[in-house]
């Protein structure tokens, strides 16, 4: 019988794949956009799949893209931008998988404010 460690997440993950936009500064210091998507999501942080190498203690913002059909003037034209840091990033074949957390855990209240 194999026993598992506990989990020491705060929150728990779901694997959720979200599209997002993903900004940061590249290893040159230019700015990015990257259209890419979650892998898994929680409170208090994300896997995110790039075709960036991002370092550890990076800072970066993501934003979630929203249909350019206007449905309601009570819909945002985007969603408020969530900012992270990465934790790590280990390549898988030409991407790599970040792993970050986020600077304020999520809430309802945070992906509604304007």
């Amino acid at each position: 019988m194999h026993s598992h460690p506990p989990e020491r997440r705060r929150s728990e993950r779901l694997q959720l794949q979200i599209p997002i936009f993903l900004r940061g500064l590249d290893s040159a210091g230019a700015q990015f956009l990257e259209l890419t998507k979650t892998l898994d999501i929680s409170a208090t942080g994300a896997l995110v799949l790039s075709r960036r190498t991002l370092r550890p203690d990076q800072l970066l913002r993501i934003t979630i893209p929203v249909t350019t059909e206007q449905v309601s003037g009570l819909i945002p034209a985007e969603t408020p931008p969530i900012q992270l840091r990465v934790i790590r990033s280990v390549p898988a074949g030409d991407a790599h998988l970040i792993g970050a957390r986020f600077l304020t855990p999520l809430s309802g209240a945070s992906l509604t404010r304007a």
